[in-house]
């Protein structure tokens, strides 16, 4: 393991795949990471996938219980690269927007703001009515990223683990963390394209796949 550790924060929003490929990318990558899953994440995790909980805490550097406020991601003398929460609910994200913490989820979210450090809020809820849109803003103005897991298409994803793969890897980006996993756009290579029918540069032009993917089948 090298560098400072990572946080990785599993809620009960849907797209709890986001969270459980973000440790499997940095375990991989030899990044120690700190888990907590709240409760509600563990269901999700149980209806959207045929994972394990004990599968999935094996992927992770160090565990940590979501009622456990005396572990060490709960202070801000334990330094670490930041947080990632993936999926982030919208519960979490005004606990973490007001500061009312009622689990080490959002107590470590919490910590990460006050010491500076780079807090990642992959906001998983559509649509958004105002008082989501309002914490989105004071957690901005706080100094939290928002990064709503918003799929890219221009590469031309032919799975579903594509188009989460490059979501992963954009988000680690704001960690200076090079996944290898991003299909990066070269706009160099496509100087007018007013004058290319596609409009997409490199990327390649394979056709879309059909039919609805099955997160169940996710590995």
């Amino acid at each position: 393991m090298t560098g400072l550790p990572l946080i990785i924060g599993i809620s009960g929003a849907s797209g709890v795949i986001y969270g459980i490929r973000l440790l499997e990318v940095l375990r991989d990558l030899g990044i120690e990471t700190h888990l907590v899953m709240s409760r509600s994440g563990e269901v999700t995790i149980a209806h959207e996938t045929d994972r394990k909980i004990a599968d999935i805490k094996a992927l992770a550097a160090h565990v940590h219980a979501q009622s456990d406020i005396g572990a060490a991601i709960s202070s801000g003398s334990f330094k670490t690269r930041g947080m990632i929460v993936a999926p982030c609910s919208m519960k979490s994200m005004a606990e973490i927007a007001t500061g009312t913490t009622s689990g080490l989820l959002t107590r470590a979210a919490d910590v990460v703001l006050k010491e500076r450090r780079r807090l990642v809020l992959m906001t998983r809820e559509t649509p958004l009515h105002t008082g989501h849109l309002r914490s989105m803003t004071q957690l901005s103005e706080m100094g939290a990223i928002i990064a709503p897991p918003v799929p890219a298409f221009y590469p031309r994803p032919q799975t579903l683990s594509n188009m989460i793969d490059h979501t992963i890897g954009r988000v680690l980006d704001l960690f200076d963390i090079d996944a290898k996993l991003v299909h990066r756009w070269k706009a160099e290579e496509s100087s007018d394209p007013a004058q290319d029918e596609s409009a997409t540069g490199s990327m390649s032009k394979a056709p879309l796949p059909r039919g609805r993917p099955d997160l169940r089948r996710l590995s």
